[in-house]
């Protein structure tokens, strides 16, 4: 198994001690899980870079890849409800979203063809990155006991950025599902 492969299960790993970190009181574990993120998040950067650079793209890396980013974001954004910080429809569109491209994705294994993420995928995981992010460091305002005036500015600028990640998903979706509509119309 090559580096970047490596890379992309360690982000898996990464994702459940990040998560099961959130659950975790107080402000030390909500920087815990912030540094885990980001360390999760450096893996995600690295593995792509890694394999374009050297010429080790794989099949197992096009199809893992993803399906890692999508543990830890989406294990995120479950976490994030469970605590009450965003909204349970934002993340079931979201949800919705990743279940359907998958499908689409399985339907193309079944045709013994790989389908990588777009760019348009691409940025909407960076968008969910941020958002994760945003959270956290909310997390750690709050559980700092540190208040100013303007907190309630921040939780309504993290229900923004959350419709906006939203909206970027569904794009992305829209965009993937157009690209590679011949895999599920059945057209060749």
């Amino acid at each position: 198994m090559n580096l970047a492969n490596k890379l992309t299960i360690s982000r898996m790993i990464l994702a459940v001690i990040f998560i099961l970190s959130l659950f975790i009181r107080g402000v030390g574990a909500k920087f815990f899980a912030l540094a885990v993120f980001l360390t999760a998040c450096v893996t995600d950067y690295y593995d792509g870079l890694i394999a374009r650079k050297k010429e080790i793209i794989t099949e197992f890396g096009k199809l893992m890849d993803p399906i890692a980013d999508k543990i830890l974001i989406l294990g995120a954004f479950l976490a994030f409800v469970e605590m009450k910080i965003i909204p349970s429809w934002m993340v079931m569109v979201i949800i919705a979203r990743e279940l359907v491209i998958t499908g689409i994705r399985i339907i193309a294994l079944s045709r013994k063809k790989v389908l990588s993420a777009s760019m348009a995928g691409k940025h909407k995981t960076v968008s969910q990155m941020v958002a994760v992010l945003s959270v956290l460091i909310f997390l750690i305002i709050r559980d700092s006991g540190f208040t100013f005036q303007y907190i309630e500015y921040y939780s309504s600028g993290v229900y923004m950025l959350m419709l906006i990640t939203v909206l970027m998903t569904l794009t992305s979706g829209v965009s993937f599902m157009l690209k590679n509509k011949y895999i599920f119309m059945g057209e060749e």
